[in-house]
């Protein structure tokens, strides 16, 4: 069986993956759900300085202190950020990366310059007007396909504002051994949005990819935990 490390998207925290881990532990697999440094139950320690490099220092450091190797590490959206920076820093503790309608960046890459230039604008709007410079307010859920009562009941106390710089920080990678890592590109297909369909066609234009869809919005954790599950099943094994 798999060790699988599930890294959460922006805005969110581990917490989010609460109704997939039943399946996945079910089907004999060890897993760890992290919550990166100012998110949810770890908004405490939420600062000016909490940046990219802040979060993918958090996954190594779980990766060390739980001796973890032949690791299958998921990134969904913002994560698929983290999850290459740590590829870069220690690619050989991992197994497979799995991005999940996640950023798959390229060297020098940011979120902020990765998502459409109005929407780029926007963002950096919103963190001068509405996050005092430093923090990027969170999204409508509906944007990540979110619109049933009991899910937004169970979400809106959890989400909370993404430290700003994590947004717009450039992500050097420059440790070639990560392009030999095996990859996996899973595009949530039934409400795409405009920066994850370029990122799937080039990654399907590349050529090298486990390249899979899921009929589920950007929030499939939340929305279809077990047809992630299932899907995440048959990848890890």
């Amino acid at each position: 069986m798999a060790t699988i490390v599930l890294i959460h998207g922006g805005w969110h925290g581990g917490w989010c993956w609460k109704r997939v881990l039943p399946y996945l532990r079910a089907a004999g697999h060890e897993v760890y759900a992290p919550t990166l440094t100012g998110m949810g139950e770890r908004r405490h320690l939420l600062d000016r300085e909490v940046n990219l490099a802040t979060h993918i220092e958090d996954v190594l450091a779980l990766l060390d202190y739980e001796d973890l190797t032949d690791v299958v590490l998921l990134g969904h959206s913002y994560g698929g950020m983290v999850i290459s920076g740590v590829a870069d820093r220690v690619p050989q503790r991992l197994k497979r990366l799995v991005f999940l309608d996640a950023f798959a960046p390229q060297n020098g890459d940011s979120v902020a310059g990765s998502v459409p230039p109005e929407q780029g604008a926007a963002m950096r709007k919103a963190i001068d007007t509405e996050g005092e410079g430093w923090l990027s307010p969170v999204p409508p859920l509906a944007v990540w396909g979110v619109v049933a009562p009991e899910d937004l009941a169970w979400m809106n106390p959890r989400v909370g504002p993404q430290p700003a710089k994590t947004l717009t920080d450039p992500l050097p990678l420059s440790n070639d051994a990560r392009l030999a890592i095996s990859k996996t590109y899973i595009s949530c297909v039934s409400q795409q949005r405009a920066a994850f369909v370029a990122i799937s066609a080039r990654i399907r234009a590349e050529g090298g990819w486990d390249y899979r869809e899921l009929d589920a919005p950007h929030d499939a954790m939340v929305t279809a935990p077990r047809a992630l599950a299932d899907m995440l099943v048959d990848v890890a094994t």
